[in-house]
């Protein structure tokens, strides 16, 4: 625990969640009396996902988050029974996604005195929100419910009215190179990390683990220079973008394997089986389809500001912004398509061949 959160008799559980602390101090004061409903809402990497689960740890640890008992380490597991995570299963969450929340709801807590659910992605639930409203409006007083949004949108105002919303904001180049630093990292990597995160500190940790992500940055900002006008230079290309992607998915993985052979090593030390191993492998495969997402949408921003800085070499000129214009239109449309659509191999060709015919 920091000095600076021992002061203000904050919860070691919060440990990880870096420059947020308004947000943290009022999750810190509900946990001895907590409400029905939370929402933590902000832009994705803010630190939202690691406050949910810390904020659940703490309503479940019998010492309000100390972060190192095995209730603690339960909830980090994702293995607590007394916590259900909700993930969408595809570009959106659906009502099927949530069948089953009222029922949880309403089961009795197994070890402990209270039921926590975490609702992630729910800035995508149009469809879904109705059929959540009434569980939340009406839950058992033992169910806390703990609902993670990167915006709220009008299919989200409802709810959000029924929840203690708890704003999370991007963190600046200068506050993730500080905490870079803090865990360690060599100054000049912690610098080139912070400037590929985009005020992600989730991304920012992956980076400094990822050698090749510099090489991917230039690769996409000689897209450009790379298409010739064909239909099969564009598919190669986008194959190699993408075959990029799982470069970082790879150093995902690789620390997930030594998360899962610690917690063997551990179950089997204290003279037992891993217990949860189908949760843990569920939320290793969410996390890496998050990260090639995240990975994909990281490298159109790199295009984007590629384009931009295209036009400021042209000093303005009128064929360069038009061209810049309407590449920078076709990767928003993207990074929106990508919500609806994660056939991202078909999208990416599609945008190089709008920026090939931009550029004739």
């Amino acid at each position: 625990m920091t000095t600076e959160m021992a002061a203000r008799g904050t919860p070691p559980v919060f440990a990880r969640v870096v420059g947020q602390t308004r947000s943290v101090q009022l999750l810190a004061s509900s946990v001895a009396k907590p409400l029905h409903a939370y929402l933590l809402v902000g832009p994705p990497g803010s630190g939202k996902r690691d406050a949910a689960v810390a904020f659940a740890a703490a309503l479940l640890c019998p010492d309000g988050g100390c972060g190192a008992c095995g209730s603690c380490t339960a909830v980090a597991n994702g293995t607590h029974p007394d916590l259900a995570v909700v993930e969408r299963a595809g570009a959106s969450v659906l009502v099927d996604d949530i069948r089953d929340v009222g029922q949880l709801s309403h089961r009795t807590p197994t070890v402990g005195r209270r039921e926590v659910i975490i609702l992630h992605d729910f800035h995508l639930a149009a469809a879904a929100a109705p059929a959540l409203l009434k569980t939340i409006e009406e839950p058992p007083e033992s169910t806390t419910f703990i609902v993670v949004a990167d915006g709220r949108p009008t299919s989200l105002a409802t709810i959000a009215s029924r929840c203690v919303v708890v704003e999370f904001v991007s963190l600046s180049e200068g506050e993730l190179v500080a905490h870079l630093l803090s865990e360690g990292v060599d100054g000049a990597l912690a610098t080139a990390a912070a400037a590929g995160a985009h005020g992600r500190l989730d991304r920012a940790r992956l980076l400094v683990r990822d050698p090749g992500f510099a090489e991917r940055q230039a690769l996409w900002r000689q897209v450009p220079e790379r298409l010739d006008g064909t239909g099969a230079a564009a598919s190669r290309l986008a194959s190699e973008l993408l075959a990029g992607g799982e470069e970082l998915v790879a150093v995902v993985k690789a620390r997930q394997t030594e998360e899962l052979e610690g917690l063997i090593a551990e179950a089997e030390r204290n003279g037992g089986r891993l217990v949860g191993r189908q949760a843990i492998d569920a939320r290793h495969n969410r996390e890496q389809r998050r990260v090639r997402s995240d990975e994909l949408r990281a490298g159109l921003a790199t295009l984007a500001e590629a384009y931009r800085s295209r036009v400021r070499a042209h000093e303005g000129a009128a064929r360069s912004i038009t061209e810049a214009a309407t590449v920078v239109a076709a990767i928003d449309n993207m990074a929106l398509e990508l919500i609806r659509n994660p056939i991202e191999s078909l999208q990416l060709v599609r945008l190089l061949l709008v920026i090939d015919a931009a550029r004739s």
